[in-house]
């Protein structure tokens, strides 16, 4: 009799212990499914807060869902733009000159990385990033654009040249950062204000300045529709007569023409491609009998300055690393 109830006993123990483990791996999988219904729920959330907008661009209209937090940029200013709205982009074309960006972004590019070059982009590293938005730019990347569409939504800028500002916008658009865009917008005309006052008040607003760039294959004279020349216009600095005009550059110039280089100010900047030798072209042209001549050269007026900052970068940054040039160099004078 005492081994039957004994073994009865231990039996209905063992149920006990089967049911227990049962309640419990019930209640855990009840409360992971509970905590993953939150994150989803949470996730959900943010989503439906950051809502979707719709973005006109040059190839159509694109809309995005939520907020990009992972953006593949294609175009160097496009890098700047990001970088000035507190946004580090998962991966970007690599910079014109630099290892592989430029100097001046280059400590906050750490992690990103890089996708190509403006002119040559890799649509599988692109791809492999797995980004919530695409910026580019219809003069560099138009044949790409299904491409892209397919990877991620996907905004285009129109072109290249004229007023930074434009692409600028696009891009905060894009990001949905509107206002903070603005205020980088309204800190840098801010800039250009103050510096126009301070030329004025030392009566050097009429200050004729020329741009000169040195290339391994050409010498240009930049004129008002550059990069630096709308930069110069929006300060109120005067031209030479030959460089007042509304196009982008005197290409192909020869020392015949040496004499159209002259101003009260001569600013001059050298490209340096990997492999090619600009500097080459700059000794020789800077060394001549005839541009020390020039009379902004005699007086000592002949400055030289980044070619990044001065034409190549076209970015946000850029353009506030010449302003302080220009400070420096006008004012000090």
């Amino acid at each position: 009799m005492f081994k039957s109830n004994a073994w009865k006993l231990a039996l209905l123990l063992i149920a006990l212990v089967f049911a227990l483990a049962a309640c419990g791996s019930s209640d855990d999988s009840e409360e992971s499914a509970g905590d993953q219904n939150e994150d989803n729920q949470e996730e959900s959330n943010n989503k439906e807060e950051a809502g979707s907008y719709t973005v006109e661009h040059a190839m159509g209209e694109t809309t995005i869902e939520g907020k990009p937090e992972r953006i593949v940029v294609l175009t160097n200013h496009g890098t700047e733009a990001l970088l000035s709205l507190g946004i580090t982009p998962v991966g970007a074309v690599q910079s014109w000159t630099g290892d592989p960006w430029y100097e001046h972004i280059s400590e906050d590019m750490e992690g990103v990385e890089v996708v190509g070059t403006e002119s040559g982009i890799n649509l599988e590293k692109i791809a492999e990033l797995d980004p919530d938005l695409i910026l580019a730019n219809k003069m560099r990347q138009e044949e790409h654009y299904d491409k892209l569409s397919a990877i991620a939504p996907t905004v285009y800028e129109e072109t290249l040249r004229g007023d930074w500002k434009i692409n600028f916008e696009l891009i905060a658009e894009a990001v949905n950062m509107q206002e903070e865009g603005q205020q980088v917008l309204d800190d840098y005309q801010q800039r250009i204000d103050e510096l126009r006052t301070k030329l004025e008040e030392e009566d050097k607003l009429d200050t004729k300045v020329s741009m000169v760039r040195f290339m391994p294959s050409d010498v240009r004279i930049y004129h008002k529709d550059s990069f630096s020349g709308i930069i110069l216009d929006e300060i109120g600095l005067a031209r030479p007569e030959s460089q007042d005009v509304d196009d982008f550059a005197a290409k192909g110039v020869t020392k015949e023409r040496i004499d159209e280089m002259d101003g009260d100010v001569i600013f001059y900047f050298t490209y340096h491609p990997e492999g090619e030798d600009g500097e080459a072209v700059e000794e020789e042209w800077v060394n001549d009998p005839l541009w020390n001549n020039l009379n902004a050269v005699q007086e000592g007026n002949a400055h030289e300055v980044s070619d990044t900052i001065w034409n190549t970068a076209g970015g946000v940054r850029a353009a506030n690393l010449m302003l302080d040039d220009l400070e420096e160099k006008l004012l000090s004078e």
